[in-house]
This record gives C-alpha cells, sequence and structure tokens, in this order.
C-alpha cells in the first residue's frame, strides 16, 4: 500500500467530482412512508443532516448501509454519496430527512435465450439510459493512453520555425520566436512525448528567462496502459499505470462486503493520543464491541481496557521499535524492521495503519517486508510518527508498499520526510523506485508535491556553461533523484513545463512556478540529512528464505 494520509479535521472537504449540496434543513417527516414494511432498510438513499468542516449544516445524501437497535433506540449507519468513506458515521432517526427517501430497486427479471428467467440487481445511482439500449450502443470505456518514450521521425514543429534548427538562447528573447505553451497532462498514441534522455531546454515565459535546461532520443522503454479499476490512482496525470494484485497489501474490492465497509473500532488509544479509525480493521471480533481500544506505544500490543494496559505495561521493555535504528538526527530516528524477524510487531502495525487506510487489504504474510518506522524521541522514549514498508524484492521497481503518517502528526511536514526517507535507500541501493499503486487521494497528493519540489530543485540549481543554455536529460534527473522516469516525465506534465520547440523539448520555468516553489521550500523545515543515515542494502535474492 502506498499512500500518505493528511488529516481531514472535523468534518471533511468533498472529493473531486461532487455534485451540489441540498442546503437549509428540511423537516424530517415522520409520517413519510418508509418502506412496504413500514421501517427504513439498508440500501435507502435520502438526504442527511451533517456539519461540513466550515461548521455549517448540510444535507447531502447518503446510503443506509447498516441499522442497529440500542436500547430502543435504532441508529443508522451511513456512507454520504461521493464524499470518502472516512466521513461514514452512525447518526440518529432526527438527523435523517424521510421526505425525499429513495428506496432500492427491486430486482428486475429478465427472460434469457433459453426462456430461463435471469435477474439483475438494480441501482439506484447506475442506470442505463433507455436511448442507449433502443439503439444497442455500448456505453463508452475508458481509452487506454500508451506512453511513448522515441521521439518520432517526422514531428511538427511550431509555426515560424525550421524542425530541426537548433535554438540558441537569443531567439528564445524574440517575441517572434516564443514558445506557445500546451497541456500535456494526458498522452495521446499520436502526440509526441519527452524521451527519456533527449534534451530539453527551459526558455523564458512572458519575456523573463529563469532557467534553461535541455533534453535526446533514448531507448525505448515499455508502456503502460490505464486499468479501468475505478480505485486505481496513477502517481500522477498523464501516466497510467495500472495496479497489481499480487504480493502485498494491495488494494482488491472484489471481496467488498458490508462489514468491511464500515469502521468497526471506535476510538484508539495510543500513548497520548487518542484516535478516531476512518476505515474498518480486522482486529478481533470482540474488541470492535469496545469504547476504547488500547495500545501499547511501543509494541503496539492491544487491550481491552486501561487496567490491560498498565499490566502490559510493567512487563514490556521496549522504549522504541524492535530493529536497527537506522538513522538519527536531532528527536527523529528511523528503525528498519525485518517482517519475518519481529512478526507480532509488523502485524499489529499493520493491524493499526490499516484503521487510516482504505485502498488496501491486509495480509498476515510479513515475512517478504521491511518495515521502515519513523518516531520523534522524548525522556518516555521513542514515539512512533509515521512509517513505510517495501518488498525485500520488488520486481517493478517499488520503493514503497504502505505509507502512512499517524493523524496527531499530519500536516507538519512528515509526510514528505517519509517520502524523502524512502528515496534516501533508493539512492544508496543504486536504484530507482517508485509507489506501489494504487495511492489513495491524499498520497497522490503527497506523492505529487514532492516529486514537484524536487525536480523544481534541481532544475533551478542548474549552471550554464559558457553563456549556454543549461541542458538536463530525463535520465539525468532520475539518476540525481532516484525517482523513477515515468514519474519524472508525469511531474514535468502535471507541471506543464514540456513544451516543444523547433524540433527539439525545452522546460519552461515561468516566474509563477519559481515563486511558487521558492514559498513551498520555505515551509518545508523537514529533511532527510544522508549524513546521518547508516544504511547497507542487503541483497535478499541471495537468501533462500529471507
Amino acid at each position: 500500500m502506498a499512500e500518505v494520509v493528511s488529516p481531514v479535521p472535523g468534518a471533511g472537504r468533498r472529493e473531486p467530482g461532487e455534485v451540489g449540496r441540498a442546503r437549509g434543513p428540511p423537516v424530517a417527516d415522520t409520517g413519510a412512508a418508509l418502506s412496504p414494511q413500514g421501517e427504513i432498510i439498508e440500501g435507502c438513499r435520502l438526504p442527511v443532516l451533517r456539519r461540513n468542516q466550515d461548521n455549517e449544516d448540510e444535507w447531502p445524501l447518503a446510503e443506509i448501509l447498516s441499522v442497529k437497535d440500542i436500547s430502543g433506540r435504532k441508529l443508522f449507519y451511513v456512507h454520504y454519496i461521493d464524499f470518502n468513506k472516512r466521513l461514514d458515521e452512525w447518526v440518529t432517526h432526527e438527523r435523517l430527512d424521510l421526505k425525499k427517501i429513495q428506496f432500492p430497486k427491486k430486482e428486475a427479471k429478465t427472460p434469457t435465450k433459453n426462456g430461463l428467467p435471469g435477474s439483475r440487481p438494480g441501482s439506484p445511482e447506475r442506470e442505463v439510459p433507455a436511448s442507449t439500449q433502443a439503439s444497442g450502443k455500448t456505453l463508452p470505456i475508458p481509452v487506454q493512453i500508451t506512453l511513448r518514450f522515441n521521439l518520432p521521425k517526422e514531428r511538427e514543429a511550431i509555426p515560424g520555425g525550421e524542425p530541426d534548427q537548433p535554438l540558441s538562447s537569443s531567439s528564445c528573447l524574440q517575441p517572434n520566436h516564443r514558445s506557445t505553451k500546451r497541456k500535456v497532462e494526458v498522452v495521446s498514441p499520436a502526440t509526441p512525448v519527452p524521451s527519456e534522455t533527449a534534451p530539453a531546454s527551459v526558455f523564458p515565459q512572458n519575456g523573463s528567462a529563469r532557467r534553461a535546461v535541455a533534453a535526446q532520443p533514448g531507448r525505448k522503454r515499455k508502456s503502460n496502459c490505464l486499468g479501468t479499476d475505478e480505485d486505481s490512482q496513477d502517481s500522477s496525470d498523464g501516466i497510467p499505470s495500472a495496479p497489481r494484485m499480487t504480493g502485498s497489501l494491495v488494494s482488491d474490492r472484489s471481496h467488498d462486503d458490508i462489514v468491511t465497509r464500515m469502521k468497526n473500532i471506535e476510538c484508539i488509544e495510543l500513548g497520548r493520543h487518542r484516535l478516531k479509525p476512518w476505515y474498518f480493521s480486522p482486529y478481533p471480533q470482540e474488541l470492535t464491541t469496545l469504547p476504547v481500544l488500547y495500545l501499547c506505544e511501543f509494541c503496539l500490543k492491544y487491550g481491552r481496557s486501561l487496567k490491560c494496559l498498565q499490566r502490559h505495561l510493567t512487563k514490556c521493555d521496549l522504549r522504541h521499535p524492535p530493529g536497527n535504528e537506522i538513522y538519527r538526527k536531532g528527536t527523529i530516528s528511523f528503525f528498519e524492521i525485518d517482517g519475518r524477524k519481529n512478526k507480532s510487531y509488523s502485524q499489529n502495525l499493520c493491524l493499526l495503519a490499516k484503521c487510516f487506510l482504505d485502498h488496501k487489504t491486509l495480509y498476515y504474510d510479513t515475512d517478504p517486508f521491511l518495515f521502515y518506522v519513523m518516531t520523534e524521541y522524548d525522556c518516555k522514549g521513542f514515539h512512533i510518527v509515521g512509517y513505510f514498508s517495501k518488498e525485500k524484492e520488488s520486481t517493478e521497481d517499488y520503493n514503497v508498499a504502505c505509507i502512512l503518517t499517524l493523524p496527531p502528526y499530519q500536516r507538519r511536514g512528515y509526510g514528505k520526510l517519509l517520502i524523502e526517507f524512502s528515496y534516501e535507500l533508493s539512492k544508496v541501493e543504486g536504484k530507482t523506485g517508485t509507489p506501489e499503486k494504487p495511492l489513495s487521494d491524499l498520497g497522490l497528493l503527497s506523492y505529487r508535491s514532492y516529486w514537484s519540489q524536487t525536480i523544481l530543485e534541481i532544475l533551478m540549481g542548474l549552471k550554464s556553461d559558457s553563456g549556454e543554455r543549461p541542458q538536463i536529460t530525463i535520465n539525468e534527473i532520475s539518476e540525481i533523484t532516484s525517482i523513477k522516469k515515468e514519474d519524472v516525465i508525469s511531474t514535468l506534465q502535471y507541471l506543464n513545463l514540456i513544451n516543444y520547440y523547433k524540433g527539439q523539448y525545452i522546460l519552461t520555468l515561468s516566474e509563477d512556478i519559481v515563486d511558487g516553489h521558492e514559498r513551498a521550500m520555505l515551509k518545508r523545515l523537514l529533511r532527510i540529512d544522508s549524513k546521518c543515515l547508516h544504511f547497507t542494502p542487503k541483497d535478499w535474492s541471495k537468501r533462500g528464505k529471507w
């Protein structure tokens, strides 16, 4: 699993693609028709009252996932349509708007070729238009996008310039030769794409030159195609990648049921913090009815009560995660933990992480993984801040399987520090790496931000030789940063830096991009110091059973 989670204080923010909210507090009509049996049933949809992050009332559409009766009072577990699952909650009858209730559709019996009745369950959110069915047309499917790394032999140059004529640094300042900026976030098979080694020159935008960087045709690479899984997300726009479904903690929506769609832990006490889980985690069934689940913050073992935790702390000798401390600077330390040697700790860590990661399925076989736990030190010991895991052997160049910053430490720069540390390990190993897909919405934002800052830092640090434009290839950027080539290209496309001009690719850094980057770097106070890293990579391929 590869994602960095950021906090959503209070009630949350809407996900992309949301429809408008029904505002104004409609009065619940208790006399409204409920169901043929006279009660609200699972699968119903209706507006539900909630508070947003601005502390305002709103009535978004929600689906009833479960109903329970406590002391004669009914509670309803609702999922807000088009909102993230971390906002799901139990609500009372008073928060439901029964005037606009939508009941689940009955199964429609349809005849088959053999004359036997068939059935297809109806859904209130997905309906095929009648015109489409009548015409026999199929609904549009996502187009698979192929990424090409070789420069085509014939390319269309910008009007007014020769395709093969080299561009001089003086001509780039002339208004008649200014390049036309165009979006290349999504690359179709017919669109030229910069190759791995093609030199790209950075040109001025709006008449002010800041940096110049150049890109040469290189060898072919395998192209990735966009998967159709609704939960699969790429590391950034324009570089699609289908998530694999084996080997690690991966997303597998085919086994979703009503149990795993609902949060089962009410509250977790971890050290001096109390955490409210966002998602389901497979803790033992008998613990899910407790108001608070108590965890030892050093070994992560769970207990039923505060008394159980206190009794455990008298016996627990750990004051830091098990494993080797491979990094320390100030109060920040990183510990490397082998999933085979410290199986109990690794499994407990995965159980805790699953409370805040929705896109992953938990496996109890931790042997093929290494866990890197970031801690903050004080007089009482080393307190867990976050972690990431990685496979001991990855055939897809993954350097992160799962990544998480615990909610009390979010929005403080620890997420980027975890990402930076993962790439620092890749540099020591002499490899390029990429996070395992799919990324969550918040993980995608964190990685995209890190890639952008790291690549812009490289481009802005280039020096020109003998007055000529500095040049750099995508291969060189990848080698310097250990960021995989596909992620480098997608980040340049996301930032809209790539332009094709007179037969070569140029990277245009505008004043807005430079100023925004400088402001962001001033806020980024936590950085990894490679001198404080004491890490020796192991060749796991030579070990029989890790």
